[in-house]
């Protein structure tokens, strides 16, 4: 009797110490090592939120929910406007905008329609060790969104940068939903990039503002050089681990997902974590904005903190009545503008000085920052996690899976098929993917372990 009284009273302390631990943590603790970030770096951000905002809008020059401020968008520039309709449940909605002023062309996608049924079913079709892609994993349902967006719209997007003289940035962006399927459109258009007149690595680029954890985290860090992720405070989605379809299952029994949750946190290690190669990530390097404080009401003036991640990457879930608003795009956009004027504003306060880090020193310190990511990452033994290489590829034959050429000019052009001058974005990656039972995989991980 005085045993099990004894194994009551650990578990009962166990459990107590855990929810004080959970109720106690405030998103700002994710990143209160990182840096901040700068101006530079940050100004794109607001803009393409409200890119991401024009999406919901049926008609730009009659705007029906503008943004403070409006949208400062041209509708002459608006390419293309897709709908439900249009993308018939294999995507979300969407919008191309060729922007001129900032010779930036911008596939943006809108996030989750809770009132869609078709989004719900991108969102579930994943199981964990389903996907895999250049060496990790990837969420199905979003990867398969991807491809479908790139079937439809590459020629577009090709012929845009093209007819603009080859020197415009290439721009994919989303929210929630949407920024899960950009960011696995983007790493599939990097290494397909002769798909699209041969665009440089460089001038790719794609803003995930609260994405769903989409890939591993291998690849996460990997691609940290073209795909940024924006997360406000308590942001929950970027957050959840667990799979999606446990969640739905358990939001009847909310206290066995507590349990549950609480015997992972104590007893599953960090390091066992990292190395299981399934779990999926918030992808490439995170810009966290920080508006609250522990124990202190309101919000504060935000700022603005930058990292590439490996171990902690946003691991814990926040309890906190902001969960939740956290994740809309109206109220990023707003926070991400306001610090963007805060830190301009900082910024003018040293105009009579020199700044305390100058562009071309900041540019260094992100791709020094890139390459202690991918170290750090072979050094914890992360699965498929590769050493930074000494020069970036710029070949079109880049491969699919690490880096390494796969085949000649002409064999990449015998796998890029195209039907009618369009690639066929199936049949490229279907050459490279397909495993004995149908599904994607990269054939030079077709023996790993599932």
């Amino acid at each position: 009797m005085s045993v099990t009284c004894g194994v009551e009273c650990v578990v009962v302390l166990g459990c107590v110490r855990w929810a004080w631990k959970r109720c106690t943590y405030v998103g700002s603790y994710d990143s209160a090592t990182w840096p901040p970030a700068t101006p530079e770096e940050f100004e794109p951000i607001p803009r393409i939120c409200r890119i991401i905002l024009a999406v919901y809008e049926e008609d730009l020059r009659n705007p029906q929910f503008p943004p403070a401020g409006g949208y400062r968008l041209n509708p002459d520039w608006v390419v293309k406007r897709v709908t439900y309709t249009q993308t018939q449940g294999h995507a979300p909605p969407y919008l191309i905008y060729a922007d001129h002023e900032h010779r930036e062309i911008v596939l943006a996608i809108r996030g989750l329609n809770l009132a869609k049924e078709s989004d719900y079913k991108l969102l579930l079709d994943n199981r964990l060790g389903m996907q895999m892609f250049d060496g990790g994993y990837v969420h199905r349902g979003l990867f398969r969104s991807a491809i479908w967006v790139l079937n439809e719209e590459s020629e577009t997007l090709r012929r845009l940068w093209v007819e603009n003289g080859s020197c415009y940035d290439m721009v994919f962006a989303g929210h929630s939903l949407g920024a899960g399927v950009a960011a696995l459109l983007t790493m599939i258009v990097v290494n397909h990039r002769d798909q699209l007149g041969g665009i440089p690595r460089n001038k790719i680029r794609c803003y995930a503002v609260a994405p769903a954890r989409c890939m591993s985290l291998n690849l996460a860090v990997k691609y940290a050089d073209v795909i940024y992720s924006v997360v406000l405070q308590d942001d929950f989605l970027p957050r959840t681990a667990t799979p999606l379809e446990d969640i739905f299952r358990s939001i009847f029994c909310l206290p066995c997902l507590l349990f549950a949750v609480c015997l992972r946190d104590t007893f599953i290690p960090e390091g066992r974590k990292l190395r299981d190669p399934r779990r999926l990530y918030a992808p490439g390097r995170i810009y966290h904005i920080v508006e609250r404080k522990f124990c202190r009401c309101g919000r504060y003036p935000p700022e603005v903190r930058t990292a590439i991640p490996v171990d902690e990457r946003f691991e814990n879930i926040v309890l906190s009545c902001n969960a939740t608003s956290d994740h809309a795009i109206i109220w990023i956009e707003r926070e991400a503008e306001k610090a963007l004027k805060i830190m301009k504003e900082n910024n003018y306060e040293t105009i009579t000085t020199a700044p305390k880090v100058q562009k071309f020193d900041r540019m260094n310190t992100i791709q020094k920052e890139h390459k202690d990511a991918l170290e750090r990452a072979v050094s914890l033994k992360i699965p498929h996690a590769n050493a930074p290489e000494e020069e970036p590829l710029t070949r079109n034959e880049e491969s699919v899976g690490g880096g390494n050429a796969m085949s000649s000019d002409n064999e990449t052009k015998s796998k890029s098929v195209s039907y009618g001058g369009r690639p066929n974005w199936d049949v490229v990656l279907e050459k490279l993917l397909r495993n004995e039972s149908g599904e994607f995989l990269l054939k030079k991980d077709t023996n790993a372990p599932q």
